[in-house]
C-alpha cells in the first residue's frame, strides 16, 4: 500500500463521499472501485488494498467484488479498449470471425493490448445487445451490427486520431453513441 495514498485521490474520494450517508459501507465499494478505474485506468491490488482499508472492509471483500466483476480492469488496457460480445446472439452472428479479424488487424490476441497502447482487444460476454448483434463496447460506449468492413473502417479511423472521442451519433462508432 503507497503511504501517500496516490490512488485515493481527492478527486475519487470526492465521487463517493455523498454516498456515505445514504448506504451501508459494502455498497460503496463498486462506486469507488469504478472511481479509481475513472482516474487511473484500471484497478490494481494496490487499490484494492487502499479501498478495503479506506472503506474499513476486509481486504477479500473488496477483492471479491474487483474481481467477481469484468468491468473492473485488473491491468492496465489500451486507450481503446475493444470489447467483443462473444455469447450466443454475437456469436450466431459472426463475433468468432470478427475478434479473429481484428487479432490479424491489430497484430494481438485477444487479452492483449497493442504495443503503441492503443489498442487492446477483449472477448466479452453479454453485452445486452442482442437484437443488434454482433456488438463490441469500445470504452463505454456500444458499437453494433459489426461486419469485418465497418471495423476495418473504425480502426482506420482511431489509427489515425489521437482522440478518443469514437462517437458521432450515427450509430456506427465514428461518434457520440450510447454509453454503457
Amino acid at each position: 500500500m503507497s503511504r501517500d495514498h496516490t490512488i485515493l485521490t481527492p478527486k475519487v474520494l470526492e465521487k463517493i463521499s455523498h454516498l456515505r450517508e445514504h448506504f451501508p459501507v459494502e455498497a460503496l465499494t463498486i462506486p469507488l472501485l469504478h472511481a479509481i478505474q475513472d482516474e487511473h485506468g484500471y484497478v490494481s491490488r494496490e487499490a484494492i488494498s487502499e479501498s478495503a482499508a479506506h472503506l474499513g472492509l476486509p481486504l477479500a471483500k473488496v477483492l471479491k467484488v474487483a474481481t467477481f466483476y469484468t468491468i473492473f480492469n485488473q491491468e492496465p488496457k489500451g486507450k481503446l479498449h475493444l470489447q467483443v460480445c462473444t455469447n450466443i446472439a454475437c456469436w450466431l452472428n459472426g463475433a468468432n470471425d470478427l475478434v479473429a479479424h481484428l487479432e490479424q488487424r491489430l497484430g494481438i490476441k485477444a487479452g492483449e493490448t497493442t504495443t503503441d497502447g492503443k489498442f487492446s482487444l477483449s472477448r466479452v460476454e453479454c453485452l445486452a445487445a442482442c437484437g443488434t448483434a454482433p456488438a463490441m463496447q469500445v470504452n463505454d460506449t456500444y458499437v453494433e451490427n459489426l461486419s469485418k468492413a465497418k471495423l476495418d473502417d473504425l480502426i482506420d479511423k482511431w489509427s489515425k486520431s489521437e482522440c478518443c472521442g469514437i462517437c458521432d451519433g450515427d450509430g456506427d462508432g465514428g461518434g457520440e453513441e450510447e454509453k454503457a
